[in-house]
């Protein structure tokens, strides 16, 4: 974990609060935080917790993570690795059976690709189950999706997809 960088926080949210039009007082009453307090942060003299960042992002409505780095309480590459985690389980066009199932295609992914995965699921996932169906969605060619394994699945024109026939034999 990287040393925190409270100057350089504390310019960004000075520059993300002044972007958002909001006084110190404003984004401190949005935040839950004192004045005096957040205005240390900005000048970097303080350094602020996970749970103040996280409050001070929700009243700016930029991402957590996003500061999480910018104090080096967060590797980038575990933001990106959150951020599209979160996307993909604050979807609500598609169920939860299906957010695991992309959850574990996006994880197969990043295994071949080199990358370790983090341990950041919402859901407990069954490991054995996942390689199993991924290899069963992907046993013809590596972008076809078996639609047995994921619920409601679309064609292009939106209407119902039919499951892929299984090779016999």
């Amino acid at each position: 974990m990287a040393s925190l960088n409270v100057g350089n926080l504390g310019e960004y949210l000075r520059e993300q609060r002044r972007t958002a039009q909001l006084s110190l007082r404003q984004l401190a009453d949005a935040a839950g935080v004192s004045n005096p307090y957040l205005s240390q942060i900005e000048r970097g003299l303080r350094k602020p917790s996970a749970e103040v960042l996280q409050q001070v992002a929700k009243a700016l409505r930029i991402s957590a993570e996003t500061l999480y780095v910018r104090a080096g309480i967060l590797d980038e590459k575990e933001r990106d690795e959150l951020e599209t985690r979160a996307v993909i389980l604050a979807d609500p066009s598609i169920n939860e059976r299906q957010k695991q199932v992309l959850l574990q295609i996006y994880e197969s992914f990043r295994k071949e690709n080199g990358f370790e995965t983090a341990a950041y699921t919402d859901a407990p996932v069954d490991a054995d189950a996942d390689s199993d169906a991924y290899a069963d969605a992907h046993a013809d060619t590596d972008t076809d999706v078996d639609t047995e394994t994921v619920e409601g699945a679309r064609t292009a024109d939106g209407s119902a997809a039919r499951p892929k026939q299984k090779p016999t034999g």
